[in-house]
């Protein structure tokens, strides 16, 4: 996943993104999406889309071996960040739709958590995907369902509209569960299914989270790719301030809880 990088308290948004949202937001549904999969010793694992490398590290975990784990992803910035926190696994920089594998290399697990959304061609990434996964291997891709059945992120960006016009979030732009299974199948894989999986999200602190969600509004629109870094800090700042109401229903004296969705596809090479 590629996102513009900001300045706040000299941080860059990699570090943000690893120090408030993997741990709440991401490592959960790693650990849900690896069950799934049924992970096993000796499993070789590929996380498409890693960002900091959170799939790839939990797989590591239950693995008990780097060896047999690969994260891969087109940012090297957040490649940065994947390196410093578990500098054992083997992280590449390269694109979904050319993954920069070995000549014959071939997975046993690949893994593609919240990435696909984001991919110009989907077509493309699909089909290395199926060239990376051994025969009778397990595939495992998740993206959020429409920020439509969202609430929650559904009134943020419409705060941000107010700044920014309308916004095309990338992050639920790949909602429909149909397409997801035929692109799948077109790409040749087998016995895909999917199913719409729901959890409650806590964050203990909600500022850090409130403005990285503000900062990749800002990004993702038309009107913040054409400011310049003053404007768009000031811009973010208005953001966050008028989400603060936005908060009020979801708060329960020890942060914040909503509930979120994603669609989960699996299948087989």
């Amino acid at each position: 996943m590629t996102l513009r990088s900001y300045a706040m308290n000299q941080a860059t948004f990699p570090e943000m993104y690893e120090r408030w949202l993997v741990g709440p937001l991401f490592q959960p549904w790693a650990d849900m999406t690896l069950e799934e999969v049924r992970l096993s010793r000796g499993d070789r694992v590929l996380d498409i889309a890693c960002g900091t490398g959170i799939v790839a590290r939990v797989a590591r975990e239950r693995l008990g071996n780097a060896d047999f784990v690969v994260g891969i992803d087109v940012s090297s910035d957040m490649l940065a960040i994947a390196r410093a926190v578990a500098p054992d696994i083997d992280w590449r920089e390269g694109n979904a739709s050319a993954l920069p594998l070995h000549d014959g290399e071939q997975f046993v697990v690949i893994v593609c958590q919240q990435g696909l959304q984001f991919f110009p061609d989907k077509a493309a990434a699909a089909a290395q995907m199926r060239r990376a996964l051994a025969k009778g291997g397990r595939l495992a891709v998740t993206t959020w369902r429409s920020d439509d059945e969202i609430p929650f992120f559904r009134e943020l960006r419409r705060v941000a509209e107010r700044h920014l016009g309308a916004i095309s979030d990338q992050r639920y732009s790949f909602g429909d569960a149909a397409l997801l299974e035929t692109l799948l199948r077109e790409a040749g894989f087998n016995e895909v299914r999917s199913k719409v999986v729901s959890r409650t999200i806590r964050f203990e602190d909600d500022a850090p989270f409130l403005r990285l969600n503000a900062m990749a509004l800002v990004g993702m629109s038309a009107a913040g790719k054409a400011m310049g870094d003053h404007e768009r800090k000031r811009v973010v700042e208005d953001i966050v301030s008028e989400s603060a109401p936005v908060l009020q229903p979801y708060t329960d004296g020890s942060g914040i809880a909503f509930e979120v969705s994603t669609n989960l596809a699996t299948a087989k090479g």
